[in-house]
């Protein structure tokens, strides 16, 4: 079992922890309902250490990001981030993720699926 490098916080706020594709995973607090409350009128924190990364580099580096995820990473300047989805061919999601501009022509993508 993987811990991420906030499991001992999540426990000491008392976190459902649970079993989640290999890593020890807070689930939830409170509950859904206070939580979705709280986020939408607060702050919400996501531990994302568990999730993959991809570094896309090179001159047609955006050009990929453009094609694969929903929203405008031309837009983003060096140091700044981006909150996508990754559509399928039927419009739907595959899965959401973040876009970080390290660099002119480098990206990280950090995706949960």
């Amino acid at each position: 079992m993987k811990y991420l490098p906030l499991t001992d916080t999540h426990k000491a706020l008392g976190a459902k922890i649970v079993d989640f594709a290999g890593f020890y995973m807070p689930v939830q607090y409170e509950g859904v309902t206070i939580e979705h409350q709280t986020v939408r009128n607060a702050l919400g924190v996501f531990d994302v250490s568990h999730m993959g990364e991809f570094l896309i580099e090179g001159p047609h580096a955006l050009s990929l990001i453009q094609k694969v995820t929903s929203n405008d990473a031309s837009k983003l300047t060096v140091g700044k981030a981006q909150y996508s989805c990754i559509p399928n061919d039927q419009g739907g999601i595959v899965d959401d993720l973040i876009i970080y501009r390290i660099k002119e022509d480098t990206y990280l993508l950090v995706v949960n699926a």
